[in-house]
């Protein structure tokens, strides 16, 4: 079930998958893909500028991951405009969340922490 956030007219949608050919469990080693989709639903243009996640594992530990742009890019959105990427994430345990902010800033200058609302790491059977 993909996470959704609308923040000043900025959705961010995510949907995440756990990569079993690229995980090593008994080595420790649970890697999941996940993919972004901004859409801006306002009136003005925004641009992406920065990124801060917020990984956590199933200990409670908790991982900060701050950077310009995403995937090397900063990308411009217009009203009614869409941008999506996929990245991954690697855990030390077989469940996880992740959450976090966009850092945006408009036309005139103004700026604004989009908001990623929290979404779910895990082996599908980790769930059931």
């Amino acid at each position: 079930m993909p996470s959704q956030a609308t923040t000043e007219g900025l959705r961010v949608s995510v949907e995440s998958e756990y990569l079993p050919e690229q995980s090593s469990p008994e080595q420790g080693l649970w890697v999941h893909a996940y993919t972004v989709t901004l859409a801006n639903l306002g009136a003005r243009t925004v641009q992406l500028l920065s990124r801060h996640w917020i990984i956590t594992n199933a200990h409670g530990v908790e991982e900060h991951v701050k950077g310009p742009g995403v995937v090397g890019q900063q990308p411009v959105l217009k009203k009614g405009e869409t941008f999506s990427y996929s990245s991954g994430c690697p855990l030390d345990t077989a469940m996880g969340t992740m959450h976090g902010t966009f850092q945006m800033v408009r036309e005139d200058g103004t700026r604004f922490d989009a908001v990623v609302a929290p979404f779910t790491l895990a082996e599908p059977y980790a769930l059931n």
